[in-house]
């Protein structure tokens, strides 16, 4: 139980969100993913966060904690595995793509007595702009914006605000170029 909600609040909180989402996944994770089922996952997910925008999808095995805190956006995607603490409030905007087993933490431990098991934690928002594709197994740390159009490569731990439309990797991530538009490149319909 996060220390901010009342008993009271806070079974309202597992009946409204946490148990439904929680069946969602025990029911379909069984299904592979493919466009149907992600689709489907995604609808299903949707009725129970917080703020959803439209074609929402989503792979096996997401977690979401703190769901009445996510905000999603328009076209956003889910990859297999992901796992989102929203505590600290989630904002992912429109057309965000989050590759397999991408971790976003809204919120640090503490220390308490030399250990971090009592030492409690701190919450802090993250923002993830627009057009952004997250590459798979990045980690993204709490109180970080990640710009508009933004790629960050697989396995970067974002600890730091990113500028928009550029490239990012590595553990700390850093800016590695500029990201430009490929306009010449084939466009598959789907």
């Amino acid at each position: 139980m996060r220390r901010d909600r009342s008993l009271i609040e806070e079974v309202k909180y597992q009946l409204r969100y946490a148990l439904p989402l929680g069946l969602v996944c025990l029911l379909t994770n069984w299904w592979s993913d493919n466009a149907i089922t992600i689709r489907i996952r995604g609808i299903l997910f949707s009725w129970f966060l917080g703020k959803c925008g439209k074609n929402f999808t989503v792979g096996r095995d997401v977690t979401i904690l703190e769901v009445d805190r996510l905000k999603v956006g328009d076209n956003v995607y889910f990859a297999k595995g992901s796992w989102l603490n929203a505590a600290g409030g989630l904002e992912i905007e429109d057309e965000v793509m989050l590759g397999p087993y991408v971790v976003v933490a809204t919120s640090k431990h503490g220390f308490k007595n030399g250990s971090v098991r009592f030492g409690g934690y701190r919450c802090m928002p993250v923002r993830i702009g627009r057009g952004s594709w997250l590459g798979a197994h990045v980690v993204v740390a709490g109180g970080v914006t990640i710009g508009k159009g933004n790629i960050i490569g697989g396995n970067a731990a974002v600890t730091h605000d990113t500028p928009d439309n550029v490239f990012v990797g590595g553990v700390p991530a850093k800016v590695i170029r500029e990201r430009e538009d490929d306009s010449d490149g084939d466009k598959v319909e789907a």
